[in-house]
């Protein structure tokens, strides 16, 4: 699972069994076992559809697809490494956006902060 912009799809062991040799050029290991690393991952069917990237022998690109029926797949994990991935504000950069003022009674953005509701009563 080294490759950071796609997916790992990890299979049941009954499916790896039931896929046998058709699967094994595809198989990667790693800690958490033998998965297919894929770039893209469609599960909007009875069958997950997975687009591999990968060279010829001669070197040139080339794109595969992959379809298994989807009660074969355990897990889909996310390899991307984005860094907005997450709740956190790491990695966030952007300064946050000014709130509009709200309600028709409500004083100016540049209102001094004397305008606010006092809170102590």
């Amino acid at each position: 699972m080294d490759d950071n912009n796609g997916y790992a799809v990890f299979f049941f062991p009954q499916a790896l069994e039931a896929l046998g040799d058709a699967v094994q050029p595809f198989l990667q290991d790693g800690p958490a076992g033998p998965h297919v690393a894929c770039h893209t991952v469609d599960t909007g069917g009875a069958f997950i559809e997975m687009t591999l990237e990968g060279r010829t022998p001669e070197g040139r690109p080339v794109s595969l697809e992959l379809m298994v029926p989807s009660g074969m797949v355990r897990m889909i994990v996310s390899t991307h490494s984005d860094e907005m991935f997450g709740f956190g504000l790491h990695g966030f950069s952007k300064p946050a956006a000014p709130l509009p003022v709200l309600g028709p009674t409500a004083e100016p953005a540049s209102a001094p902060p004397e305008a606010l509701p006092s809170s102590t009563r």
